[in-house]
């Protein structure tokens, strides 16, 4: 089902989402990478209120042009090097979705389930077509203290394209698949040695 979420988003928004939701993202979002998110954990301040916003794990690739950043390229990292900080970040701050690729492990499940928080999954290899959806580029948090891929990055998005894998509910789409490919390849290593027999 196609629907749409307005960042920033109250917890009632967030809970009527459900795994297997197209979303359509609109608003304020901030990049997160590894060292944003260890230095969170650490018990560090946010450099901006991160309450009822969207964390989006990327590094964006932009060029400074006519007075202001350009974002070329806008495509997730892998989602999982953040398992060991996402759900104390999660409660700390307020967030109300994470944005990325390949899904997540459990201590963040239950993180999304406590506070009303989901996990958008966006395709991989469409870094261009995804930044055609930003549409500003706001302040560029920590960027002395982490370089630039690294740096907390302040974009404005419209109709963002997102799947979400991870509800408030409990479903998980990614450990669903993980679960069926296992049973699946069961079935097709016994019927293989069934007839080798």
């Amino acid at each position: 089902m196609q629907k749409s979420l307005d960042i920033p988003s109250n917890e009632q928004a967030v809970r009527g989402l459900t795994a297997g939701d197209s979303v359509s993202l609109t608003g304020w979002i901030y990049t997160g990478r590894d060292t944003f998110h260890k230095y969170l954990a650490e018990g560090n301040p946010a450099p901006v209120s991160l309450t009822g916003t969207a964390i989006y794990h990327c590094g964006p690739v932009a060029v400074f042009s006519e007075g202001r950043w350009q974002i070329q390229a806008a495509g997730p990292t892998t989602s999982a090097r953040e398992e060991p900080y996402m759900a104390d970040i999660i409660r700390r701050f307020g967030i109300r979705a994470i944005i990325g690729k390949g899904g997540m492990g459990e201590t963040t499940r239950q993180a999304c389930m406590d506070t009303g928080c989901v996990y958008l999954h966006v395709v991989g290899g469409a870094a261009q077509y995804l930044a055609a959806s930003v549409r500003e580029v706001g302040e560029v948090y920590m960027r002395e203290e982490f370089g630039l891929t690294e740096a907390v990055w302040e974009l404005y998005v419209t109709d963002f394209p997102c799947v979400v894998t991870m509800d408030t509910h409990g479903n998980d789409l990614h450990e669903d698949i993980r679960r069926q490919s296992r049973e699946q390849l069961r079935e097709v290593l016994t019927d293989r040695y069934a007839i080798s027999s």
